[in-house]
């Protein structure tokens, strides 16, 4: 029985997940994520994806991974979608969100004329990511499905967001096992667990974001608690771009946090993106799947909880979810001192750059990146030092404070890599490195190979490896 498989994504770039699964002519697409970055990278969302798949496994709800299943849906696909039922729900969201801003961001570039597209399309609507929705199967954590002819996954918690996993695919036919890795989440650390051990697997997908680098050590948010307070002195605002989904979560944490123990004043605390409230909700309503820290905070605190009921483990003194674009214009335009949380987190779209069009131009403030920045973004872009960046047509000077951290970072660093790879009674026979950029990965390979001795590869873009 053939068995191939060919990575369309997220190979030696960060982006765009996407690995294609041949079974003896059984397709099996595992993440179907958007590229983002660079404008080469942005151009492959319009490709054709793998056509004749049959099947689809889901490792977690962020864009890169499930941002352009709606995409799929229009080119004819109409099979499942094998996920954690967290990440089912989180996608809904996710996908609908993403299709909303694909339809304003073309009709706006329309409107204004900043497009060489006569007319510019959206990528995919709001009613491809509903058609999408449909197709979700869910399963349970740790519970084996078929999902093609002698094809089952089994899905272990991957720490990295609520509901991610580790696919852990088995193919009765060759009895092989191929672990695909998703997003590999971090030890000890607030609201998600550690990531689950793995003991073996005959082939693995691995990521290698921080393949290079080591986090910031725990500081117990001493640098938070320095970039807001400095910036609350100077009367500005601190705008933080971040994912709606996962980032948020844990920002909240720690300024609540920091609130609660004095080292910062209590200050308006402003959830900007129309997604938000959903996603709160949803970690809020999945407390046994998150760290069994944030289910004793919700029990002490649920009782102080005025508003926002839905985000009691997640809240702040002053807390507000933006609903309406009037409100958000309101924020806006507020020149009081505040935390502002918008998306997306690489300040490719969403809301998040109209606060930054206001507050860029003025020293007072403070924009702070807390995750990774991909090249080719405008956020890579302003946190590298730029002094003017183009947005909505316009270039717009960068005169506020920039600061960027990456002690948040929901990503394993080079050395957690390494501990979880330990857990291996017996090497993979083929180690993958994917979702990473090429110094990072072949960094992460090099070490590999020399601590563990392990064989690993690190697939290009449409190449095809026979297992």
């Amino acid at each position: 029985m053939s068995l191939t498989l060919t990575s369309f994504g997220a190979a030696r770039t960060v982006t765009g997940s996407k690995h294609l699964l041949d079974v003896g002519g059984h397709k099996i697409l595992v993440d179907c994520g958007q590229f983002q970055g660079l404008k080469e990278l942005r151009e492959r969302n319009w490709q054709p994806l793998p056509m004749r798949v049959e099947a689809v496994i889901l490792t977690h709800a962020h864009l890169d991974h499930c941002g352009l299943l709606p995409r799929l849906v229009q080119q004819g696909f109409r099979g499942r979608i094998f996920c954690t039922q967290a990440t089912a729900e989180l996608s809904k969201i996710v996908m609908a969100d993403a299709g909303r801003l694909q339809e304003e961001d073309a009709e706006r570039a329309n409107r204004k004329g900043y497009t060489r597209h006569k007319p510019a399309l959206a990528l995919f609507t709001e009613d491809d990511a509903a058609r999408a929705a449909t197709l979700f199967q869910p399963v349970g954590y740790e519970r084996p499905v078929p999902v093609a002819p002698g094809v089952t996954v089994e899905f272990l918690n991957a720490g990295h967001l609520l509901g991610s996993s580790f696919a852990r695919v088995h193919i009765a036919g060759g009895d092989k096992t191929i672990l695909f890795g998703g997003d590999l989440g971090r030890y000890g650390r607030p609201v998600l667990p550690d990531p689950t051990a793995v003991e073996a697997a005959d082939v693995l997908l691995l990521e290698s974001t921080y393949g290079d680098r080591l986090h910031d050590a725990d500081d117990d948010a001493a640098k938070l608690a320095e970039v807001i307070t400095a910036t609350v002195e100077r009367k500005g605002k601190v705008i933080i771009p971040s994912f709606a989904l996962g980032r948020v979560e844990e920002l909240l944490y720690w300024i609540g946090l920091l609130e609660s123990q004095k080292r910062i004043p209590e200050l308006p605390v402003y959830v900007d993106s129309p997604m938000a409230r959903e996603v709160l909700r949803e970690y809020r309503t999945r407390l046994n799947e998150l760290d069994p820290e944030i289910t004793h905070m919700a029990a002490a605190n649920g009782a102080h909880v005025r508003r926002e009921r839905d985000v009691m483990a997640f809240s702040t003194a002053r807390l507000r979810v933006v609903a309406s674009p009037k409100e958000s214009q309101a924020v806006q335009e507020s020149n009081a001192p505040m935390i502002v949380i918008s998306a997306s987190g690489m300040a490719t779209g969403g809301r998040v750059l109209h606060h930054l069009r206001r507050t860029l131009p003025d020293e007072r403030n403070t924009i702070l990146f807390v995750g990774y920045q991909s090249v080719g973004t405008r956020g890579r872009q302003i946190r590298d030092g730029a002094k003017f960046t183009r947005m909505h047509g316009e270039d717009v000077p960068i005169r506020a404070h920039v600061a960027s951290f990456d002690s948040m970072s929901a990503h394993a660093d080079a050395n957690e890599i390494m501990r979880w790879l330990g857990h291996f009674k017996t090497p993979p026979q083929l180690t993958c490195l994917v979702h990473g950029e090429p110094v990072p990965m072949d960094t992460l390979k090099a070490r590999i190979e020399r601590e563990l001795s392990w064989t690993v590869k690190t697939p290009t873009q449409g190449e095809r490896i026979t297992l």
